[in-house]
């Protein structure tokens, strides 16, 4: 397990350089293309040369490549590396804040927010798809089968919007009306925005929305599972040996079902972190997703580039976790 783990270590190496060199050049394009994005700052006034070239210099603008359309900027990208990697210096925006500092600001809300998805995703749709797989073709399997269909085709844009302005709005407003519900609830769980007031409260909804597709993506794949496995040789095995029926269920067929699962959930830690772009801009949650939207707005590359370099880390950690846990559910699986 050891050498696997340095292995896998070690192929991170590649993939986290090649991300950043596609975002780098991207972003380099941008600033090709569009010009300056210093000026951006001083709107429709002029600014003196000096100051627009010593801001140009401070914010890493001022290399010739950036003049070239279709440059590479190869040695802006190895500056870039050397600062984020020798010096953990991932630059500063527009206004001159550090990139670091602005992550962690930021992270805190994301992390709250992807783990309300995730609970909601593992537990609700664990559970519904465990009950849909034993009882297939029950009114069970029919309920769980079609709104989950319902979930996975409504675009996570449109389910924000509608729970935002029907649930956040409305039936929010009927609950502040109402003397006896608790503030945390009114104000806070069924805000339509984030309230720092209420930090934990007021990202549940928005939790639940980001993790409802991936929710319904693992009640289906649980059903599956559960299908497949409650007629394989080694279930028939356990119940001819007499085992109790909880025991057969959930240690023989469940924890060989939830393989493909834990898979799902591992890789969709990082799908949770690029859907609450949308999701944060939604909900008005100061986190990553939301700044990095503002960040592609204004054209603020050492931003992009530090943000997602970090959410890139975060996923290929969270698909080795995934993979040191198929040894864990299934002693079959070997590494060495």
């Amino acid at each position: 397990m050891g050498r696997y783990v340095v292995r896998r270590l070690l192929q991170f190496i590649p993939t986290v350089l090649g991300t950043m060199f596609l975002l780098h050049y991207l972003t380099s394009l941008a600033v090709q293309f569009s010009g300056n994005p210093v000026r951006a700052l001083f709107g429709d006034r002029t600014p003196p040369e000096s100051i627009l070239n010593a801001l140009t210099e401070r914010l890493g603008y001022d290399d010739p490549c950036l003049d070239q359309r279709g440059n590479w900027c190869i040695k802006l990208f190895g500056s870039r590396l050397e600062g984020i990697f020798l010096h953990f210096d991932f630059g500063v925006n527009l206004r001159q804040y550090e990139v670091k500092d602005l992550v962690a600001d930021a992270m805190p809300y994301t992390v709250k927010l992807v783990i309300i998805a995730i609970l909601f995703e593992a537990i609700v749709g664990i559970i519904a798809g465990v009950l849909a797989g034993l009882r297939s073709g029950s009114f069970t399997d029919y309920l769980v089968k079609i709104s989950t269909v319902f979930v996975i085709s409504v675009p996570i844009f449109v389910l924000g919007v509608l729970v935002r302005n029907y649930v956040g709005v409305q039936f929010g407003n009927v609950l502040r009306e109402q003397d006896w519900v608790p503030e945390v609830i009114a104000d806070g769980m069924f805000s339509p925005v984030f309230k720092p007031d209420y930090p934990w409260a007021s990202l549940i909804i928005p939790g639940l929305v980001l993790g409802a597709t991936s929710l319904a993506t693992t009640a289906r794949l649980t059903r599956t599972s559960i299908m497949e496995n409650i007629r394989a040789d080694f279930v028939r095995t356990a119940k001819a040996k007499g085992l109790k029926n909880k025991r057969v269920i959930g240690v023989h067929t469940l924890r060989n079902s939830l393989i493909p699962v834990i898979t799902l959930l591992g890789v969709d830690i990082g799908s949770l972190l690029g859907g609450a772009v949308v999701t944060e801009t939604i909900f008005n949650v100061p986190g990553i997703g939301r700044l990095v939207t503002q960040a592609a707005r204004t054209g603020e590359s050492s931003v992009v580039v530090g943000v997602v370099t970090m959410l890139a880390l975060v996923f290929l950690v969270a698909n080795l976790l995934v993979d040191i846990l198929y040894a864990v559910l299934d002693p079959r699986i070997r590494y060495e």
